[in-house]
């Protein structure tokens, strides 16, 4: 392999590059909008649900079985997000 052959393969590299063939790890704005909304409405009940988690723990130290409760329903969102994200 000399100068010219690896010259060729790295042009033909950047081309490629160029072109836009990793769709897969890009996809943009080429998504859907429906499950770009989705997914951001599940991301925000998971803040939320997060937030009242931590108010309830020190807030209300006796009602464990609510911080749970609350807590694990924000775990489960954030689950469904993830699932969204890469499945579609």
């Amino acid at each position: 392999m000399n100068q010219e052959d690896v010259d060729r393969i790295i042009a033909e590299a950047v081309e490629e590059s160029k072109k836009g063939s990793h769709t897969k790890w890009h996809k943009g704005k080429s998504s859907s909008n429906g499950i770009n909304t989705a997914r951001s409405v599940l991301n925000w009940a998971f803040m939320i649900g997060f937030v009242v988690a931590v108010i309830i723990y020190f807030a209300l130290p006796e009602q464990r079985i609510l911080f749970f409760g609350i807590g694990f329903g924000a775990v489960v969102l954030k689950l469904v997000e993830f699932y969204l994200r890469f499945m579609f």
